[in-house]
């Protein structure tokens, strides 16, 4: 079983088995049409195209009016039902993959364990690494069985921002931000409109979980990169832009050994349509 990575090698020697489900989650958060479009020319044998915009993501309004952010976590029970019609079964060993160094296919990793379903890992390297080792793409579109899987205990902790709110006066818990450098400092204004960060984060550009080929760097490497931004694991609250590359970050920490740190699903762009909600600028 895999439940954080899996190398193009070891996929290569079970593409074609029965009980391994892969989906393409390739995303370009500018053109929401590249990634099905990506998954038409050509995707890896057999995978089912998962899209973060509408399989991996909810309503971006709840029951009450309220915006939850650009891409809010989908309702279990909808989300149980996308992933039957791929075919998972309880005992399916799931792999996502994008072009991104995992930066989408680490939410559906998340998701899964967000259900409590174990057997769930990101390809390493993505569609480069399969394709380095002379491994084929396909064009045909898969008819997976129906599949049987069921909501379990998750594995994930999540938090809402009035807990991000209330820790903000408590300091209890360690914030930190996935986002690129300029945005977290506020100056990227055509992805966040108000720029900056939630006050007292910190901030760990996804990108930096990878290597120069985009596979992520070993575990001790990892693990020592991340001791250095919180000292208890299980103390850190994991956010991003809205919800997805924080999810890469919070991969990087099962990766090195250093599990338990929360997801904020809502994360900037929740946070930032209440104007109330102070806001920072500038380094961390």
């Amino acid at each position: 079983m895999y439940t954080t990575l899996i190398s193009a090698t070891e996929l290569s020697a079970r593409i074609d088995d029965a009980n391994v489900v892969v989906v393409d989650c390739r995303h370009d958060l500018m053109n929401l049409a590249a990634g099905r479009d990506g998954y038409s020319i050509g995707h890896l044998p057999g995978a089912v195209f998962g899209d973060i915009e509408t399989h991996l993501s909810g309503a971006k309004r709840g029951a009450d009016g309220v915006f939850r952010g650009r891409h809010p976590l989908p309702e279990k029970e909808a989300l149980i039902e996308t992933l039957r019609g791929w075919g998972v079964n309880d005992d399916t060993q799931v792999v996502a993959y994008d072009a991104h160094g995992g930066m989408f296919a680490a939410r559906l990793w998340w998701l899964l364990r967000w259900l409590g379903h174990e057997a769930v890992a990101v390809l390493d390297g993505g569609m480069a690494a399969w394709q380095s080792i002379g491994q084929p793409l396909a064009t045909e579109v898969p008819a997976p069985a129906r599949g049987n899987i069921t909501v379990r205990a998750p594995f994930v902790p999540t938090v809402t921002v009035l807990e991000v709110m209330d820790n903000l006066d408590k300091g209890e818990r360690t914030v930190i931000d996935a986002r690129a450098n300029d945005r977290f400092r506020g100056e990227n204004e055509t992805i966040d409109p108000v720029g900056g960060h939630i006050p007292g984060a910190k901030n760990r550009f996804f990108k930096d979980n990878l290597q120069a080929d985009g596979r992520f760097k070993d575990a001790a490497s990892l693990r020592e990169e991340f001791s250095r931004l919180v000292e208890r694991p299980e103390q850190a609250i994991m956010q991003c832009g809205s919800g997805v590359t924080a999810c890469h970050n919070l991969l990087a920490m099962q990766v090195a050994g250093l599990p338990g740190a929360a997801l904020y699903p809502g994360s900037w762009s929740e946070w930032v349509a209440d104007d109330s909600r102070p806001v920072a600028t500038g380094p961390a």
